[in-house]
């Protein structure tokens, strides 16, 4: 399973990086929305782990951006900003859940663990694509 971590902050990276890998998760690290947006042209992910405070582009342009063109995709929100606004925003824009920074590494990889049952459960109940 293949993560797209989403921060501008180099320690935010380096953390999620290494407790992903640790949990056995293949993790690719940007530190910008645009970027992001290029790392989705030519890779497949299960999940994008994506900061809501980031300069120039934020977190909910990055959503808006990855909905239209990859809807499937679960987006975990991360904030350490976060205010029941942006979690609601983020919600109604598709975020699959949020987490608040600074996160437990157990907390994490449990939240992770919780999308991906419940986007295997959701893919089963609506039966095979075509």
């Amino acid at each position: 399973m293949k993560i797209l971590v989403v921060d501008d902050e180099d320690i935010v990276l380096e953390s999620c990086q290494a407790v992903l890998e640790l949990a056995g998760f293949e993790v690719l690290l940007v530190p910008s929305a645009d970027k992001a947006l290029e790392a989705m042209k030519g890779n497949e992910f299960s999940l994008l782990l994506v900061d809501v405070k980031m300069p120039k582009r934020d977190g909910m342009y990055l959503m808006r951006k990855v909905k239209e063109q990859w809807p499937d995709i679960p987006i975990l929100v991360m904030s350490g900003y976060y205010t029941t606004e942006t979690i609601k925003e983020a919600i109604k824009m598709g975020a699959a859940t949020f987490i608040a920074k600074p996160f437990e590494p157990d907390e994490l990889v449990e939240t992770i663990h919780q999308i991906i049952k419940r986007e295997e459960h959701h893919g089963k109940k609506e039966g095979p694509r075509n």
